[in-house]
């Protein structure tokens, strides 16, 4: 870790972030700029460097950095796409004064487009406009055209101001490394072609931090903090008004009321290219981490000791999807995991929702603190929450996931969310009734240029979408495009049309047989292989009929001293059904848990017993009449 001096003039500051649909092209796009500034790159996507964000191929969590250029300092700030993590989006865009819109020259602005762009639009960013993929066949010079007013469009229809709406557009390839303020013949690069002109508008549309703020006490918002094994906990965030140095003592200023005095600063440190830089300090406007203030979290302020007044904590939109997490209480509970209790469950979920300012965690009432009602922005964010913690040796169970329902002026409002998809024309029918069945409504339906194919957009509750994407590829046979975004809170639509058929639901434990799940197979889709381990209650497989169906696949062949040609025939099964953790998450019904354990993921009925399902079947027949 190098040392440098500190910046000493904000005018030469530029902060700005990248945000874009998903991930079309950011982190492309921020390896050409760092290579272009003269930084090595030990391998591509450098800051995509969490474990799921490389196997997922999607940006989790915001990232920044800086690089040099004309003599300017550029902290960059890569962001999410994705609505599930919204809240990274939303915390990371008070860091900057700035912000490139990445958009695909030929698909155009989507769903999610829209989200993050409302979010930047809201804090007074003018964001630089680029159409990216202008190289590949279909971005046409009349195509572009069409695209720059889909964006011109969006933006006024989330309100931009005159000078949000004249913004400037630039041609890129970002995986060959260039950009151009024009066209170029064909989308090929233009001799010459580099991420200059980029940079240029850049320094010409991102205004740089206010100098006012250096004759002003010393205040400092976290927007993420992250632990360090000899530093302790590290904090990153932007300064935003006077100065800090080394020794400096602090305080904390909490987001929630109260303080804590009596901080030194250790240690700041800086984000430069691929590594990390030393600084002697830093001013007003500049992005930098800091060590030695162990007990401030996200969204708390430090400031100097005179500073009276906390930083305004931002604006981050409430979760919209909750799961309960528990112990896994299934009959072969504790064989594979290492973390089994509810004390160990809550303390880790309590240690993301420290860094994860969209996860609510709330112990359930009458659980004696063995149960724990977590509360998130969708299915992704909570997959992959549950997989982090399988991948650490937890073993628990999970209910299925219910949306988190508003109540206002007597009236009880659900999420709903834009959907946008794109079909072949044979399959736009199916997903029509798929999403109908759902309570989803449609509200567009175009041909696109693309020979075949239509873009069908719809307005659906969250919780008529939850396990839809796999209905969906299995609709389009994996051809089709979904898109999905938050979009307002709306009248509750009423029960859904049945979704899901019945379970197969094994009535005694031990170990599959090939005898008895052959003759199970005609009567749906199998979840289990032979020799599997299962127990009552325990979900093997999905009936054919609407309704569940006790079997026993357990059951043994008799052994007789008859033979005949018939009885000796060889049983061969067709490959189980493999749900990963996203499709169960979708799958389970409300009367169903998620069994977690570090090497399988099973389904089962919350009652085990066949008779004590029985009696509560009744009890609710008879309450309902």
């Amino acid at each position: 870790m190098s040392s440098v001096a500190a910046p000493t003039n904000p005018d030469l500051i530029r902060n700005f972030a990248i945000i874009a649909h998903v991930d079309h092209g950011k982190t492309t796009l921020m390896d050409r700029l760092l290579t272009f500034c003269g930084a090595t790159l030990s391998e591509d996507r450098v800051m995509d460097s969490n474990q799921f964000e490389r196997e997922r191929g999607i940006t989790i969590a915001s990232k920044y950095t800086s690089f040099q250029f004309q003599g300017h300092t550029f902290n960059a700030v890569d962001t999410p796409g994705h609505a599930d993590f919204g809240g990274e989006v939303e915390r990371v865009l008070g860091m900057v004064d700035g912000a490139v819109l990445l958009v695909d020259a030929n698909e155009g602005p989507l769903s999610q487009t829209k989200f993050v762009v409302e979010k930047a639009l809201r804090r007074g960013l003018r964001p630089v406009v680029v159409l990216n993929k202008v190289d590949r066949p279909g971005a046409t010079e009349q195509r572009c055209g069409e695209v720059e007013s889909s964006v011109f469009d969006v933006f006024a229809h989330l309100g931009a101001c005159n000078d949000q709406l004249d913004f400037p557009v630039l041609y890129a390839s970002a995986r060959e490394g260039w950009a151009s303020p024009t066209l170029p013949p064909g989308g090929q690069a233009p001799a010459g072609a580099s991420m200059a002109p980029l940079l240029e508008a850049l320094l010409a549309h991102v205004p740089p931090p206010p100098s006012a703020n250096l004759q002003d006490p010393f205040s400092f918002l976290v927007v993420m903090t992250e632990r360090h094994s000899f530093l302790g906990k590290i904090v990153t965030g932007r300064v935003h008004s006077g100065t800090v140095a080394l020794g400096d003592r602090v305080k904390v200023l909490w987001r929630d009321g109260g303080q804590d005095e009596g901080f030194k600063v250790t240690r700041i440190m800086k984000r430069s290219g691929t590594g990390t830089v030393e600084l002697e300090g830093a001013v007003a406007g500049d992005i930098v981490s800091v060590a030695g203030v162990a007990a401030a979290g996200i969204a708390d302020t430090i400031g100097a000791p005179e500073l009276q007044q906390a930083l305004p904590p931002g604006q981050i939109d409430p979760p919209t999807l909750s799961m309960v997490f528990s112990p896994n209480t299934s009959p072969l509970a504790g064989r594979e995991g290492s973390q089994l209790t509810g004390s160990k469950i809550g303390e880790r979920l309590q240690a993301e929702a420290e860094t994860n300012v969209s996860l609510r965690v709330v112990p359930v009432e009458g659980s004696g603190g063995e149960s724990f009602e977590v509360q998130a922005r969708g299915e992704l964010q909570l997959g992959l929450l549950i997989e982090n913690m399988r991948r650490e040796g937890f073993e628990l169970s999970v209910s299925p996931p219910r949306v988190v329902l508003r109540h206002e002026e007597g009236q009880r409002l659900e999420p709903l969310e834009e959907v946008v998809c794109e079909v072949e024309d044979a399959h736009a029918g199916e997903v029509i009734e798929a999403l109908t069945l759902r309570k989803g409504e449609l509200l567009e339906m175009l041909p696109l240029e693309r020979e075949g194919k239509q873009r069908l957009a719809f307005e659906a509750p969250s919780r008529g979408l939850i396990g839809f994407r796999s209905a969906f590829a299995a609709i389009t046979r994996g051809t089709g495009a979904l898109h999905r975004a938050f979009a307002r809170y709306g009248p509750y639509r009423g029960g859904l049309d049945r979704v899901r058929k019945g379970a197969l639901i094994s009535v005694a434990g031990g170990r599959t047989t090939t005898h008895a799940l052959g003759g199970l197979e005609p009567r749906g889709v199998l979840f289990v292989e032979a020799t599997a381990e299962v127990y009552e209650g325990m979900i093997v497989g999905e009936h054919s009929r609407d309704s569940d169906l006790e079997v026993n696949p357990v059951r043994e062949k008799k052994m007789t001293n008859v033979r005949n040609t018939g009885s000796e025939e060889r049983v061969v099964l067709s490959p189980p059904r493999a749900l990963t953790l996203e499709d169960a998450i979708g799958y389970v019904a409300a009367d169903e848990l998620i069994e977690v354990t570090p090497s399988r993921l099973r389904l089962r009925k919350r009652t085990l017993e066949s008779g004590m399902r029985r009696q509560q079947r009744r009890k609710e027949e008879a309450m309902a009449a």
